[in-house]
């Protein structure tokens, strides 16, 4: 179920702040033609620890109704601790979630024993997969390999998505999991393709909202093992990841800097309508969505004369 190209989705607003149906409509769409493997509901990438519980479910109720069955659907349930994560679980599975993703607890502080008890109570009290979900950015604390290699041969998860960064982690934890056909998948966007050279089932790149195409060009020529393409397209991919450093970084984080460029790319390309984040994050401004379309228009993604206008 998990391998290929996963896109965590950015989920389009209204002027109001609601969820925009119609543009995550088209959105799927978008990713669907493009010949993704499937689509990931509320992740950071989807805003999920801004978003109410009640627009988590119009996101994944859109996204299911859209898809259909044609590709599997992970939905994230992220939370601080673990009856809250077990309620949001819960949710995504009765509204036709193939899997839930799920961090470590988060803000408590807890400590390793904790994070093994989490995904074990989780485990026993869903019958839909769990994915582990490592991001240690935004976490606070990384999953060890050993946990994740303790999981996957306990038959407790079914993937591990590893947002880290860490090349050398995720080589230990594709040889500890090894043979449980528990699915590792990268989430990084420049890393995509040394980590499918070191044998990653599959890629979650956020910026594969904005050119899905690309990294399933980079995932094919991986899978052919035609290394010197996948090499070729991840350069490419690795600039137009840049549109994530064009907003000014003494006005907004880097959270508001990736989703703000991602969710304008995605206006500049005619897939949603709005670029639109959530409280506290701002929205860029008119000469970060010039500099947003001189990136698009650099790969091929945008006519030089719209990137101009």
């Amino acid at each position: 179920m998990f391998h290929g190209v996963v896109p965590p989705l950015c989920t389009p607003l209204t002027e109001n702040g609601e969820v925009d149906t119609a543009s995550l409509e088209r959105l799927c769409g978008f990713l669907l033609d493009a010949g993704v493997h499937g689509l990931f509901v509320g992740g950071s990438t989807g805003e999920i620890s801004q978003l109410t519980d009640e627009a988590r479910a119009t996101a994944l109720r859109t996204v299911v109704g859209t898809v259909a069955g044609q590709v599997p659907v992970l939905a994230g349930a992220i939370d601080t601790a673990t009856p809250r994560v077990l309620a949001h679980a819960r949710a995504a599975q009765e509204s036709g979630a193939d899997a839930v993703v799920v961090t470590a607890p988060f803000y408590v502080g807890v400590a390793p024993p904790e994070t093994r008890a989490h995904y074990r109570r989780l485990a026993a009290a869903l019958d839909v997969p769990l994915v582990a979900y490592d991001i240690p950015s935004n976490v606070g604390r990384k999953l060890s390999v050993d946990l994740l290699a303790e999981l996957a041969h306990d038959r407790l998860i079914v993937a591990v998505k590893d947002s880290s960064g860490d090349l050398e982690s995720f080589q230990r934890l594709l040889e500890a999991t090894h043979g449980t056909g528990v699915a590792c998948l990268t989430g990084s966007e420049n890393l995509a393709d040394l980590a499918l050279l070191r044998g990653a089932h599959g890629v979650v790149p956020g910026l594969g909202n904005v050119d899905p195409h690309g990294y399933l060009r980079l995932y094919r020529a991986a899978r052919a093992g035609d290394w010197a393409a996948a090499r070729a397209e991840q350069r490419r991919l690795t600039r137009l990841f840049g549109i994530t450093t064009v907003a000014d970084p003494a006005r907004v984080g880097p959270i508001s800097a990736a989703l703000g460029a991602f969710k304008t790319a995605l206006v500049l390309r005619g897939v949603v309508d709005r670029p639109d984040t959530l409280p506290p994050l701002l929205p860029l401004t008119e000469s970060e969505t010039e500099g947003i379309a001189a990136h698009l228009a650099d790969v091929g993604l945008l006519p030089e004369a719209d990137a101009r206008n």
